[in-house]
């Protein structure tokens, strides 16, 4: 049988989540304009202040990576897949993640499929944009977002919200790419491989968007405990001062 989760199917998908009347709806059909609502509902709810007092120790997150079809979303390159992972200050929560394939309708060069193990045939099979955007907004929900060298897919998902529900992202967005050349600058490399490998934190599974997700999670929950022993931050307000070189 094929599993559930390559086929991208809603029902089981908002049930493995525990969300059942997400599932029921999925299982009848979620209409695209109940889709475009909630994703604009999300991005009204996102630049709460207080959400700046809060104590790192205490912070929620969602640390997620993106596989593409390449790296020009202005010249038609589109999301394949969003792989995320929620923390709760340096926890990594490894049970709540998030993974999807998702069709942009888009061809899948070979090039890509050798490196993500992305085939076209899983991307004709997986759920489209939408419904992909409508499920990662539902998982982040009143998170803050990190990533690792963030523009990229920051672009990826203005891109991808433009396109089907006409909004940009507002989540806060930190970068664990920034974070690093702040703790550790002048350094040549700031690739994701060669900070995991610094860390010691086990490389599994590169270019598979989960995977990717939790060893940035990884990362991050390391960089957060180096930011409160050296006293640089104690909130997520001071950790963004810190960041603009105030």
């Amino acid at each position: 049988m094929k599993d559930p989760r390559e086929s991208g199917a809603g029902f089981w998908r908002s049930l493995r989540m525990g969300d059942i009347n997400s599932a029921i709806t999925s299982m009848k059909g979620n209409p695209s304009a109940q889709q475009i609502a909630f994703i604009r509902s999300q991005m009204k709810q996102q630049r709460r202040p207080e959400v700046l007092g809060t104590p790192l120790n205490q912070l929620e997150t969602v640390v997620f990576d993106l596989e593409t079809t390449g790296f020009s979303h202005q010249h038609g390159d589109e999301i394949l897949s969003i792989g995320a992972v929620r923390t709760l200050g340096k926890t990594v929560i490894e049970g709540e993640c998030f993974h999807i394939i998702v069709n942009g309708g888009v061809t899948v060069p070979e090039h890509i499929t050798a490196l993500t193990g992305i085939s076209q045939a899983m991307v004709n099979n997986a759920v489209s944009l939408m419904e992909g955007l409508h499920d990662f907004m539902a998982f982040a929900e009143g998170k803050v977002l990190v990533a690792h060298a963030a523009g990229h897919d920051r672009a990826f998902l203005n891109a991808a919200l433009w396109k089907t529900s006409k909004v940009r992202l507002t989540h806060r967005l930190l970068d664990t790419m920034m974070l690093a050349e702040h703790l550790f600058p002048g350094r040549s490399d700031y690739s994701l491989d060669n900070l995991l490998q610094e860390q010691s934190i086990p490389v599994k599974g590169r270019h598979d968007a989960l995977c990717d997700a939790v060893m940035t999670a990884r990362l991050w929950a390391v960089y957060l405990e180096e930011i409160q022993n050296l006293g640089y931050a104690e909130t997520l307000g001071d950790l963004y001062v810190y960041l603009s070189g105030a």
